[in-house]
């Protein structure tokens, strides 16, 4: 009978199976957990120091069931802190042992990337798989039914029934690309989704797996996380075919909501919607954490790679020198660049570039050249190209160093590489950020010299500039020059100089050029409106100011909530405040976004100006625009009844505030105890505060009760309440003792103020005696004379008390000190 190979081999791997099973029951052997590494420790192991390669030539593999092959077995959480010291050893990041404490609180929080060990049994290959080619369309925003789309939901604020009909109708029309298109067209990627998951909920419509993806990468921007996850929730219910990128935006997302442990969990998901671990994936593990100034842990993770089988390629080592470059730690960086190569791993650009841009960021020179060198002679040989010169350059000019910038343009020269027109611009805006204006302008000359004529971004830095320093002249001299060299100007050089001159008072100037612009070949945008608005605001014309706003409104541009606060505000100041409320609700009905704060600027300029009915009605109009107020508006409303005696109503308006969830302020608290004990509503004022303090704590609000009971001659009243204050004997309730003190004395009532000063005794506050150096009792005993026979009393129960713990004092001293 012929021998069945497989069926021999299924029984060897079963036999092996047992025998592995049993060497885990023996006593002399410890159990290593399934879930751990498929490598573990020889018995001969010791902690002497070696290096890490040493390390993996002594590693026996294990088996399926966990345990090892070879005898003396230790379990993986062993490697792992012996791991970590051979890298503390090697320099690899670790400060020191005085970070040990914190090290072991991270240690508890490596069980989130412990689902690293169970994707062995998947085979994970070190080399990258073949990612799912998605094809895509081309460039489809400028297409007609994407451009409707994208306007029917800027619309979104002025929505209507036939809008969203009309919406369905054309969201079955559009192609994938299209969605696609529409989905990475939108300012706001919080409408993006919006729209997703609208047309997810449409009847006789299915996303297609492009749309996912897309919109995926949309929200790894952002830092809807939720949202994100929600995405790929929806992708996992369809069955859609999933990438590992997919996960990886996910977790970015979250690590940009500052969501570490969330973001690893995202592992634990993967292997559950049974997608297989690459590299590409852990090498966002390890980014999401070196972003989130957990270096330490991203090197574990990386040890952690290794043991599993994932060898960590030159994107994992960059993520490194990131992270040591952002602690200012360039010696370890510069020793991981020179340990890749051990690692089977050479440095590429973006290695040396990382720690070029720490180097210009501080300003290191001489640093940054002995790096170009070292770039030059290492294992990998790599020459600074033109485009090493070029990254070099625009970083030095992103941080402010102009010269040095200029410094290596001259030395690439100088190599015959030909620096293009942005390494150029770079410079000329850094030295016109500077405001050396000639040396941008020498920079300018030198390459019409060197036949690289300068563009319109070059021409409009150097505008700016002047505009900057006020030289309005020479920015129009130098607007009429650049047609001479075939650069027309664009709308946001002409936006540049009508900033000027706003900013220099001629708003009038500026309009009237802006008017012109159809002439002169060029359209205002948002920016251009907003640069006039804000001119004449400053100046006082707010009528011109609306004009512009209407203008803009009706050429397709609406202001941000932040501009039309701005204009609303300068009107309430101007004492215009009906203008202002009528600007606000015409925003309003022409689609503007206009928030809750332009609503609560509009109310506070009413009570300002004494129309508080007419605040009370914008107040209304906040739930008819399905608008929420916040404290600050409910705050703006109870102040102005507060001070109008209509303290009826502003205990409704607190009581409703608190009915919605919001919580009272130190504001809330002190426009209430200013105006309530104005109109001598004590009583009602503590009923009121008992039931807010039940929604908020506020430490200070009896000192604030007290004081101004005080400071309206209700001493008494006020005495009633020190049992509220004088419970943690704090530096500010002593303060307010002494204001209770100062106004029993004012009111010629000593006695009431000893009272204050003996219940401060019992807490352990001493008052101040120079309150009532002049103030007498009837009796003719000063009442400086009665807190020192207190103070003598004290003193003597704290004698005894020390005489009874065999403690020698001072009594000299001690008097001193409590005086």
């Amino acid at each position: 009978m012929p021998v069945n190979s497989n069926a021999l081999r299924k029984l060897v791997e079963l036999e092996a199976k047992i025998t592995a099973t049993q060497s885990c029951s023996r006593p002399n052997q410890p159990f290593s957990p399934i879930g751990a590494s498929p490598y573990s420790l020889p018995e001969n192991h010791t902690s002497a120091p070696h290096s890490a390669p040493e390390v993996r030539r002594r590693l026996v593999p294990r088996d399926d069931f966990g345990s090892s092959r070879g005898k003396g077995s230790e379990s993986y959480r062993a490697f792992a802190s012996e791991s970590d010291s051979l890298y503390r050893r090697r320099g690899g990041g670790y400060r020191g042992e005085e970070d040990s404490g914190k090290c072991e609180e991270e240690d508890d929080d490596d069980d989130d990337f412990r689902v690293l060990s169970s994707f062995v049994r998947t085979r994970v290959k070190t080399e990258v798989r073949d990612k799912i080619k998605v094809e895509t369309e081309d460039d489809e925003s400028e297409h007609p039914l994407v451009r409707e789309t994208c306007r029917l939901i800027a619309l979104r604020a002025a929505w209507s029934p036939d809008q969203e009909s009309e919406l369905k109708h054309l969201l079955r029309r559009l192609k994938p690309g299209q969605v696609c298109a529409v989905l990475r067209a939108q300012p706001d990627e919080r409408v993006a989704l919006e729209f997703f998951l609208w047309a997810h909920r449409q009847w006789r419509y299915r996303h297609d797996p492009l749309v996912y993806h897309v919109m995926l990468k949309v929200l790894s921007r952002t830092k809807l996380c939720q949202g994100a996850k929600r995405v790929l929730c929806l992708m996992i219910r369809r069955r859609i075919e999933l990438r590992p990128e997919d996960f990886g935006c996910v977790m970015v997302s979250f690590s940009r909501a500052g969501h570490l442990r969330k973001s690893l969990q995202i592992l634990t998901l993967m292997q559950k919607a049974g997608v297989g671990l690459d590299i590409s994936v852990c090498n966002t593990a390890v980014n999401v954490l070196v972003e989130g100034d957990k270096l330490e842990k991203a090197l574990r993770f990386t040890e952690r790679m290794k043991a599993v089988g994932i060898e960590p390629n030159v994107v994992t080592y960059n993520c490194l020198i990131k992270g040591y470059c952002e602690r200012n730690q360039l010696d370890c960086a510069v020793k991981v660049i020179d340990e890749m190569p051990m690692m089977g791993c050479s440095p590429d650009k973006v290695s040396y570039v990382t720690i070029m841009g720490f180097l210009c960021k501080h300003k290191k020179i001489d640093e940054l050249r002995g790096i170009l060198q070292k770039m030059q002679q290492g294992v990998s040989k790599l020459s600074p190209d033109q485009a090493t010169y070029n990254t070099l350059i625009h970083m030095l000019c992103k941080n402010g160093h102009a010269e040095e910038a200029l410094g290596f343009l001259r030395e690439a020269e100088r190599k015959d590489f030909c620096i293009d027109k942005s390494g150029h611009t770079a410079i000329v805006n850094c030295f016109c950020r500077e405001g050396k204006m000639d040396k941008a302008k020498a920079v300018v000359d030198e390459m019409l010299l060197k036949g690289c004529n300068p563009d319109v971004v070059t021409y409009t830095a150097v505008l700016d500039g002047f505009c900057r320093l006020g030289e309005m002249e020479r920015a129009k001299n130098l607007l009429k020059q650049m047609s001479k060299h075939n650069c027309r100007p664009n709308c946001v050089s002409y936006t540049a100089l009508l900033n000027g001159l706003c900013r220099k008072g001629n708003s009038s100037e500026a309009r009237e050029m802006m008017d012109m612009s159809v002439g002169c070949g060029w359209r205002p945008n948002a920016v251009t409106y907003s640069v006039i608005m804000h001119g004449f605001r400053r100046e006082g014309k707010f009528s011109e100011a609306c004009d512009v706003v209407t203008e803009m409104i009706g050429n397709g541009f609406y202001p941000s909530p932040v501009e039309i606060n701005l204009l609303i505000k300068s009107l309430c100041q101007a004492g215009q405040t009906e203008q202002a409320k009528k600007f606000m609700e015409g925003c309003l009905k022409k689609g503007c976004a206009v928030n809750v704060v332009n609503f609560t600027t509009v109310i506070h300029g009413l009570c300002q100006a004494g129309d508080l009915d007419s605040a009370l009605s914008v107040f209304d109009d906040l739930y008819l625009n399905n608008k929420h107020p916040d404290e600050v508006a409910y705050n703006v409303i109870i102040d102005a009844l507060g001070k109008n005696g209509r303290i009826g109503e502003a205990v409704q308006m607190t009581q409703k505030m608190l009915h919605c969830g919001l919580l009272p302020t130190q504001f809330t608290y002190k426009s209430l105890i200013h105006n309530f004990c104005q109109h001598k509503k004590v009583d009602d004022l503590s009923r009121l505060i008992e039931k807010m303090l039940r929604r908020g704590k506020c430490e200070t609000v009896y000192n604030q009760f007290i004081e101004k009971l005080c400071s309206l001659g209700y001493a008494n009243e006020a005495y009633s309440l020190l049992g509220r204050v004088l419970r943690k004997g704090c530096r500010k309730d002593a303060d307010t003792c002494h204001v209770l003190m100062r106004s029993y004395l004012k009111n010629g009532d000593p006695i009431g103020s000893y009272r204050v000063a003996c219940r401060m005794f019992k807490q352990n506050l001493v008052p101040n005696l120079k309150l009532c150096e002049e103030f007498e009792s009837d009796k003719g005993i000063t009442f400086k004379n009665r807190l020192l026979n207190a103070i003598e009393r004290e003193r003597k129960k704290e004698l005894r008390k020390r005489q009874t713990e065999n403690e020698r004092t001072d009594a000299r001293s001690f008097i001193a000190v409590i005086e």
